[in-house]
């Protein structure tokens, strides 16, 4: 599976547990950091944590891969799952508002543009 199936299909995941304003975010050629950003929002501690679980069983379960690192999983609202080529942020309304991951990454974009 390479980096754009398997953005889509955590997509397609965080969808079936009704993950909040679901974006996926094209890195390509951008950044060391990951080909793309997949976030999605939850409504609390709760359901943040349910996304994050749900995206890393299915995954696990279906296609035995498992993610090289994750952060914040101790009841904090903004977990992240480090997949390598894909990296799942799954946060709350307030923290995805605060920091605008979606605004930097265009504004980085735009630059590379110029």
């Amino acid at each position: 599976m390479d980096s754009k199936e398997l953005a889509a299909k955590i997509t397609e995941i965080l969808d079936s547990k009704k993950g909040i304003d679901i974006e996926t975010i094209d890195l390509t050629g951008k950044t060391v950091l990951a080909d793309y950003f997949v976030l999605a929002s939850g409504n609390s501690t709760t359901q943040i944590k349910s996304l994050a679980d749900e995206v890393e069983f299915v995954l696990k379960k279906d296609f035995d891969i498992v993610p090289d690192h994750i952060e914040g999983r101790s009841g904090d609202k903004w977990i992240l799952l480090d997949y390598k080529d894909v990296v799942v942020h799954v946060m709350g309304r307030e923290e995805r508002e605060n920091y605008n991951i979606e605004k930097f990454w265009e504004t980085k974009r735009k630059e590379g543009e110029a």
